[in-house]
Order: C-alpha cells, then sequence, then structure tokens
C-alpha cells in the first residue's frame, strides 16, 4: 500500500511541469516566445529525469536504499515523456510538419544530428524496459542499457552546442553528470589498479 501511494506521488510529481505548462499556456502566460520556453523547458525537464534515473543505483548504495531502484524504470520513461514532447514541439511550432526541412536540420545543424541520435537510442531502451524484456534478454539487457550513458552525453552536447551565448545552465548539467559517472567509473579504476 505505501510503495502504491509513493509512486502515486511520484507519477504527480513528475506530471506536474506539464500541467504548468498547459496552464501557461491556457492562460497566456508562456511570455513573449511561448514555443521557445516550450522547447526548452521539456528538454530541461527529460534533462532532469535523466540525470534523475541515473542518480539511483549511487543513492541506492551511498544510502543503502536498494528499494530506490524500484524508480529507476519510471524515472527513465517520464525522461522519454518529456523528450518525446521537446520533440513534438520542434517538429510542430519551429518545422510545421515539413519533412524535407526536418532533414535538412538534421544534416545542417550538428546539434540537432546529436540531439535526433540521442533520441533514436533511447528508444530501443524504452521498448526493452519491461521486466518481461529483462528476463528475455537476460545478460544483452545490461550491455544494452548501458546506452544510457552515451544517451546522456549527447544529451548535454546537445544542450550546449545550441546555447549560443549562455553556457552557465549547460555547464551545471554537465558537472552534475560527469559527478555521477563517477560513480560508474571507479569501479573499474579499481579493478585497473589491481
Amino acid at each position: 500500500m505505501m510503495q502504491v501511494m509513493i509512486r502515486g506521488v511520484l507519477h504527480l510529481l513528475a506530471l506536474s511541469p506539464l500541467a504548468y505548462y498547459i496552464y501557461a499556456a491556457v492562460s497566456q502566460s508562456l511570455g513573449a516566445d511561448p514555443q521557445e520556453v516550450l522547447l526548452h523547458g521539456f528538454a530541461i525537464w527529460a534533462l532532469r529525469f535523466l540525470l534523475l534515473s541515473l542518480a539511483i543505483s549511487p543513492a541506492r548504495r551511498l544510502l543503502k536504499a536498494n528499494y530506490l531502484i524500484r524508480y529507476r524504470r519510471m524515472l527513465g520513461l517520464y525522461f522519454f515523456f518529456y523528450l518525446c514532447l521537446h520533440l513534438l514541439v520542434y517538429l510542430w511550432f519551429f518545422l510545421g510538419w515539413q519533412w524535407a526541412s526536418i532533414g535538412e536540420e538534421i544534416v545542417e545543424r550538428p546539434y540537432i544530428t546529436v540531439g535526433m541520435l540521442a533520441f533514436l537510442l533511447t528508444i530501443p531502451l524504452v521498448v526493452t524496459s519491461t521486466k518481461g524484456m529483462q528476463r528475455r534478454l537476460r545478460q544483452t539487457w545490461s550491455k544494452l542499457h548501458k546506452l544510457v550513458y552515451l544517451i546522456a552525453i549527447l544529451s548535454i552536447i546537445h544542450f550546449i552546442w545550441q546555447s549560443k551565448a549562455d553556457l552557465n545552465e549547460p555547464l551545471i548539467y554537465l558537472i552534475i553528470l560527469l559527478f555521477l559517472l563517477s560513480f560508474r567509473i571507479r569501479p573499474y579504476l579499481a579493478k585497473l589498479r589491481a
């Protein structure tokens, strides 16, 4: 019962950014450039959920709280949800569903190339995120889901490259990612030393 309540609260919290943006759009309080606010807002929330999902394993180890692992999949799926909203806003408001323009943008703008690559790499992780797929794929599942580190790196690169002037915000997220990756690198370095 407690776990159901926790999951319910987490879902409400995870959906609250979307509720805010819907309310702001309906009340016309997104500012002078609402499309840009939505594009950036959904991207930031996607990145936050990605970093939160990466933080689960180190937090579980540091806090000796194995139950945290139950919420990693949920956080990962919310990352994909907000990533899809980010892409949807871009395709709808910025490109007007002009498929030829989408191809040109991917080829001509490196930050979009990197962003699309991160999106495409996320799809197999979402498709194989169920317990059934985990059982079927066994060790392959673990190797496949290590792609999340590459996706995180590509996401940060996408953020840095599209932030032309102000790099403060993307650099904060880069530092957080490097901190989280350090927990993954340490065991490998220890093995190399041994």
